[in-house]
């Protein structure tokens, strides 16, 4: 059963204070954490209504305070704007689009960029001293577009030039993307 009184003393510092009961008696204790979180402080005099508990070392104290005065502190909330203005959205988007366009032009720039064409060095001849003429004569004995050059420069009897264009071996190692 709720209970009427006034606040008789208040230690805002320690967080609690004493209830005077309307129906007389004993003032009784009071802390802070039986107020409503509802942001106001309690104030000396104010009218309240309580119920009856029991604290932590089992004495009577005052429960579930409600503030009843008229002139009770307004309960301190946020304020929240109702609705963005206008004009700010607008900047909000417009940036987003701007942003978005620049972004869509640069990864549609890098789409159609023409890949970096890789020039390959040519293949250093190796040194005239590493191949001789030892008497073979066709592409399937050779094992590199430069042994086969040099054999059709340097040693007779090569039958490496089909097309006599001065290029050997070109479907095995001279043209073929995978020739070392």
């Amino acid at each position: 059963m709720p209970l009427t009184g006034t606040l008789r003393t208040w230690h805002d510092d320690r967080g609690f204070g004493f209830i005077a009961p309307t129906h007389g008696g004993a003032e009784l204790f009071v802390h802070i954490s039986a107020f409503p979180r509802d942001g106001g402080r309690p104030t000396q005099g104010e009218r309240l209504q309580y119920e009856l508990g029991r604290g932590r070392q089992g004495e009577v104290q005052a429960v579930n305070v409600t503030r009843l005065a008229v002139g009770a502190p307004a309960q301190r909330r946020h304020v929240v704007a109702a609705r963005p203005r206008r004009w700010s959205v607008l900047i909000v988007i417009a940036a987003l689009g701007v942003a978005g366009a620049l972004g869509y032009d640069k990864l549609r720039g890098a789409a159609f960029r023409p890949m970096p064409q890789t020039v390959t060095a040519p293949e250093a001849e190796a040194p005239a001293a590493s191949f001789r003429c030892d008497g073979r004569r066709h592409c399937w004995q050779m094992t590199s577009c430069a042994e086969a050059r040099y054999f059709l420069k340097n040693c007779p009897g090569v039958e490496m030039d089909g097309n006599h264009d001065g290029t050997p071996c070109e479907q095995k190692w001279c043209t073929s993307p995978f020739s070392r």
